[in-house]
């Protein structure tokens, strides 16, 4: 199993379309449902900041998500919009959990 966490600053006027273009990625991946990917996205007190939690079976089940067009559509608007701070990613080692792990 693969976890990473990617965190970044959007501007105020950009908010509303990312998280739009989340949850298009999120029901375009429930379509899918594939058991080899979980991907969550949380927004931070200060409304701008996103953080993005990611586990997976392996970089083939990567695949799955950068091959959709909403993803896409995601990463190039996000990029477009210059974010205060840029994505920042980071592995995640799990120590434990409480739920069935991938």
């Amino acid at each position: 199993m693969e976890a990473f966490k990617v965190q970044y600053t959007v501007k105020e006027s950009f908010v509303e379309t990312n998280k739009a273009n989340i949850r298009q990625v999120m029901a375009d991946l429930k379509a899918v449902n594939s058991p080899d990917i979980k991907y969550s996205t949380f927004l931070l007190d200060d409304g701008q900041t996103f953080v993005h939690l990611v586990m997976r079976t392996g970089p083939e089940a990567h695949q799955i998500l950068a091959d959709m067009p909403s993803f896409q559509k995601f990463q190039q608007q996000l990029k477009e919009s210059e974010p205060p701070a840029p994505p920042n990613s980071e592995n995640l080692s799990l120590v434990a959990a409480s739920w069935d792990i991938l």
